[in-house]
């Protein structure tokens, strides 16, 4: 009989190359990583790896197992945690990946709330941006993941979320940020391409092409002066003087934009916000429970003016 931490494993030897590199993520000794495999091994009855040197590759029947392994543990985690929900979700975990706006934005508010509604279930955060996010529930890593993606263009990207569940959050409209002093800065709205010839700052990489897309859908192609996937550098890049920037509301929300000014530009662009998850997990109410936080969270967060909230449909 083949087991979870067996499978476990064997994904940690593919993904790293090495048994002291999967011992190394799945904080274990090298030994044990070898014993587990020759379980495996035996409970399959044909090799599952190839050692060639210091290198592991995966065998026919090993690719097999490994391509089923994320499935099969992501229903796994779903049972373990219905069965705790059951209970009373006195030992619920749901773990969940954010983008860095989304992390100051909504994500604090949604946990504070769950935490007060749920005490027992706890919550972990890391920070990945779309598509890596998504790439991590599909391979179960997380049970939620908090994504982006843009209605048009290039940078929005191939729709590849048809296998998952998706709760719509808000509508996040980009606006443009412009020095205190800049010739547009007390403008009601502004179009692109006005700020043709500003020297420009740039923000994540999906946002970086969807700026590109923008102003060259515009007839013109920005003249990007800095890139950094850090938001508050971008808005202190601005303030400073040293260009404009085109961002998502949710991003500046958190950063106070000393030395710049936000202009609503027009036509309006806007990123779609989604809590993602898979149909399984969506099943188990630690899950739920959450995905109904984040939506609460962009609600009232709309309520501030940090976007426009999105009703679901059915």
């Amino acid at each position: 009989m083949i087991e979870a931490r067996h499978l476990r494993v064997l994904r940690a030897v593919a993904a790293t190359g090495s048994f002291s590199a999967a011992a190394r993520e799945l904080g274990c000794t090298q030994p044990a990583v070898s014993q587990q495999m020759k379980a495996l091994e035996a409970s399959a009855g044909t090799p599952l790896l190839v050692r060639t040197g210091r290198e592991m590759r995966l065998t026919q029947a090993g690719e097999a197992l490994v391509r089923h392994a994320s499935g099969i543990l992501a229903g796994l985690t779903a049972a373990e945690e219905e069965v705790a929900a059951i209970a009373g979700l006195r030992a619920g975990r749901v773990r969940l990946v954010s983008f860095p706006s989304g992390s100051s934005a909504l994500v604090p508010t949604a946990l504070a709330a769950l935490r007060a509604a749920h005490p027992g279930t706890r919550v972990s955060l890391v920070e990945a941006e779309p598509p890596r996010s998504v790439e991590m529930l599909r391979e179960g890593d997380c049970d939620v993941a908090l994504a982006f993606r843009y209605g048009a263009g290039p940078a929005a990207g191939p729709d590849a979320w048809d296998d998952l569940v998706v709760r719509p959050l808000l509508a996040d409209r980009l606006v443009g940020l412009v020095p205190e002093g800049h010739r547009l800065a007390g403008a009601e709205s502004v179009t692109i391409g006005e700020l043709a010839e500003d020297p420009w700052i740039a923000g994540c990489p999906r946002c970086r092409r969807q700026l590109v897309d923008v102003c060259e859908r515009a007839g013109f192609t920005p003249r990007i002066d800095f890139a950094t996937d850090d938001y508050p550098a971008v808005v202190g890049l601005v303030g400073a003087g040293l260009g404009v920037a085109f961002l998502p509301e949710l991003a500046i929300e958190s950063v106070r934009p000393r030395g710049a000014v936000t202009v609503r530009v027009e036509p309006a662009v806007e990123r779609e916000i989604v809590a993602l998850t898979l149909p399984d997990l969506a099943q188990v109410p630690a899950v739920a429970a959450t995905l109904d936080e984040l939506t609460r969270a962009a609600n009232r967060g709309a309520g501030r003016g940090a976007g426009r909230a999105v009703t679901p449909v059915g």
